[in-house]
Parts: C-alpha cells; structure tokens; sequence
C-alpha cells in the first residue's frame, strides 16, 4: 500500500524549499499560483498549490524534490502545461513543479543520430535544431509549438505523422529522472541497440509523472531528406463514410504519413475563428498524405483515391497546391481551441481497431444524437486515435450533465469494439475510471506495486493515472 503524505503545513514545504533552493525559484504569490493550477483539460478538478518551483537545473529539481519528500507533499511535475487530461492539475496542499525553465539541448549528435534535451525545451525547438543538422524527429502532437518535450515523454505524445513513424515512446533512447526521494538516475542507452535489465526507460515513458520527475530526454532521429509528400483530400457526405476509406486504406497496407479525419462542425468553427478560407458545405473531410517517393508513391497516392471514392467520397482531389494543404492540416491542429471559443470542451481520445474506426464513429454520432449535445470530430484515422469533442455552453448544468452520460457511453463502446481509453493524451484525471475498467483489478495491483516501489510515499503527481 502506497503510505500518504504525511500532514504538514505550508510553512514546513516553504521553509524546507527556501533552504535548498535560491528564493527567485519559488512562487508564493497567489495570483501566480493560479497560473499553475491546472492544463488545458477544461472539466478537471483542481487546487490551488502550496508553492510553484522554476528549478534551472538537474540538481535543483532534485532539491525541490528532496524537501518535498521530507515533508511528505505532494508534487505535481508540469511542462507547459498543453495537457489535455489534468495530468499536470495541481493537488491541495502540493507543489507544483514547473521545467519550464530548464531549456538547454545538451547534444546533437548527427553521426549516431540522436539529441540530448532538457525536459523544458518545446517541441518545435528541437525539432528546427536538428533540421540544421539535416535531422529530423517525427513525433508532431497538435500542440508541437507549445508543448515540451519532457512532456511529451510523460505522457508518450503522438501527433498526425505518427500513424507511419510511430510516438514518443519509439524515439526515446533515455532519460534522465529525479526519483521521488531526491536521487538522480539515468536511465536508457545512446547505442543502437541495448537489453541490459528492464526496460525502465519505456516505463517512465508515459508514466504521466507518477514514477519520476523526468529532466532530461535522450531522442534517436531520422534523416530528414528522402521523402516526397503528395497530399490526397476526400470530402464525404457522412463520417461513417470517411471511416470506411480509413478501413480500406489501412488494410490496404499503403503506409500514408497522415491520415486525418474533419467534420462539418470543426471546419467552420476554425474558419470562423481564423478565415482561411475552408469548406463548409462538406459534411467531413479526410486528409491523407503519402511521402514515398518515386513511382511507388505516385502509385500509393492513386490507390489512396480509388479507395475513397469507392467508399463514398464525393469528391477526391490530388492536384491540390501545398498553400491549400498546409491551411485544412493546419485547420486540424487548430480545431481544440476554436471549439474552446463555443463552450468548455470535453475532450475524448479513444483508439480502437483500425477496422472498427467506421463504427465507432456511426457510435459516437448516435450518441450525441441521443444526449441532444454537440460532437465535433477530429482524428488520428490511420491509428483508429478518435477525438470526440463534447461541447456544452457555458453554465448549462443540464448540457455538461448530459456531456458527462455521453462520454461515459463512448467509453463504453470503445472498450466493446476492443479499444482503448486514451491513446496519445495520457489519462491524467478524466481518463481515471475507463482506465481502471480497461485495466481490471490485477492489472491495476501490479501498476500500484510498482508505485509503491518507486515512489513508498505517494508523493508524485498523486491521484493521476489510475
């Protein structure tokens, strides 16, 4: 059993922090504690902390730990706080412990293609870095100009190119961790190859913070020429249709580098918000891209086409100039915030077989019909990573009710078609009971003892998980 924090006042936390730490590192005031309180999940709890902690290095995150420990509080490691799930939502009487200003990329090595990176350096940073090195690291999660890279090993990020090249997890050679007492471990390898003991590295990856503070990550990369993208836009008069495509084209086995699902719903609410210039007579669009080149990619490409209309499609284009594709890609990545403009979003990350994509959406349409609410829909299609946005205005009880039997239900079918409950946001606070029905009581004893060997106290990021 993990054993509690022990009950202490702020004081002891402060003073213990203020004795390791220089006093420009710690946030007392109020109103910059509220800054800290919460990610971008809109519907999970949360608390005001104790103290926010801006460590700078390696061994100040492991002072801060340190005191934290001693005085049992709770401590909630943060990144940029883009999370989506309330992983990084503080807890009462805690810490919060921020990397945001842990910046530095330590290495880039180009002859074994790989970059050493403190946990605080953003996504995008790193990934214009190694392009100067003529290298590149796929993992692109929609939030890859904001969202740190520390963040997204905790909570194992995907994003659109990973339906080909695969998520976080697939790229992290090592990591660097602060364990819940203070101690310092590196984990993983730089080598091309390496089984030596467990793989610990990939256990922290996505741990959420629960079994360390991660302060550094050890990425591979792949060369960054080679690839000749050629775009596939279908629009479709239902989601169901465009599912069928996502089946046919999967188990055709054509390898697209992006194959993303719009409806209706999200392409006018980004359109509103940012005037691109999209369509808004069709009812869902899918966006495919193949990056083979040569004739086999041309090939893919027409392949790709064929299979859309034959699901459905009412209009399949190919010549389409790179301005046009770069607006409905960007119109993807943009449609969280501009359904946050119509009423707090709840956010759904389901994954199920790639062959059950198309009912799983049928599902998730019937349900929102059934609830009266408002499902917008985004997707991962080529992973079958669904993300159903709920939406219910603002300070309607009797909505955000009705939201609630809805995600409860899409979870439901889910887990019925053989999938899983979060597959790329982590599950944080909101995911916590689908989780715990996906896992079953075993599976979840086996997570809690390795809780309780790394972490005796409980006071990592309690709560989150499962």
């Amino acid at each position: 059993m993990t054993v509690a924090p022990r009950p202490v006042g702020p004081a002891s936390v402060l003073d213990a922090l203020r004795a390791a730490l220089p006093i420009a590192r710690i946030l007392t005031d109020p109103t910059a504690l509220d800054g800290y309180t919460r990610d971008e999940a809109e519907w999970a709890p949360f608390a005001r902390p104790v103290a926010v902690v801006l460590p700078e290095s390696v061994d100040e995150v492991a002072a801060a730990v340190r005191a934290c420990a001693r005085t049992g509080t709770p401590v909630v490691p943060r990144g940029a706080g883009t999370g989506l799930s309330g992983g990084a939502n503080s807890v009462q009487g805690g810490v919060v412990l921020s990397l945001e200003r842990m910046t530095a990329i330590v290495d880039i090595n180009r002859a074994e293609r790989y970059v050493v990176a403190q946990a605080g350096v953003i996504n995008d940073t790193l990934r214009s870095a190694v392009a100067e090195h003529g290298l590149w690291y796929p993992p692109d999660p929609a939030s890859y100009r904001i969202s740190t890279i520390g963040g997204n090993a905790a909570t194992n990020a995907g994003g659109i190119c990973c339906v080909k090249y695969g998520v976080t997890r697939d790229y992290v050679l090592g990591l660097t961790v602060v364990l819940a007492d203070g101690d310092i471990v590196r984990l993983g390898r730089t080598t091309a190859k390496g089984v030596v003991g467990y793989d610990l590295t990939a256990l922290l990856v996505g741990s959420e913070g629960t079994l360390g503070v991660i302060v550094e990550v050890t990425v591979k990369l792949l060369p960054l020429g080679g690839r000749e993208e050629r775009a596939i836009v279908g629009s479709f008069p239902s989601l169901r249709s465009a599912g069928d495509a996502v089946a046919a084209i999967t188990a055709a086995g054509l390898g697209p580098s992006a194959l993303e699902i719009i409806d209706r719903l999200c392409l006018r609410a980004v359109d509103e918000w940012q005037q691109l210039g999209l369509p808004h007579e069709v009812d869902t669009m899918l966006l495919a891209k193949v990056d083979i080149p040569g004739s086999m990619g041309e090939a893919a490409a027409a392949r790709m086409a064929t299979l859309m209309v034959e699901a459905g499609a009412v209009t399949v284009e190919r010549s389409i100039d790179s301005e046009s594709v770069d607006r409905l890609f960007l119109a993807r990545r943009l449609t969280y915030p501009a359904l946050q403009r119509l009423g707090p979003v709840l956010t759904e990350d389901i994954c199920v077989p790639r062959s059950a994509v198309p009912e799983m959406l049928a599902r998730i349409q019937a349900t929102a019909a059934d609830n009266n609410i408002e499902i917008g829909n985004i997707a991962h299609a080529g992973d079958g990573n669904l993300h159903p946005l709920i939406i219910a205005p603002e300070g309607d009880g009797a909505a955000r009710a009705r939201a609630k039997v809805a995600l409860d239900r899409i979870v439901d079918d889910c887990l019925a078609l053989g999938g899983t409950v979060t597959g790329e946001h982590g599950v944080g606070l909101l995911k916590r009971p689908g989780a715990r029905q996906e896992l079953g009581s075993r599976v979840l004893a086996l997570h809690q003892a390795i809780k309780d060997v790394l972490d005796p106290q409980g006071i990592l990021n309690p709560g989150k998980g499962f």
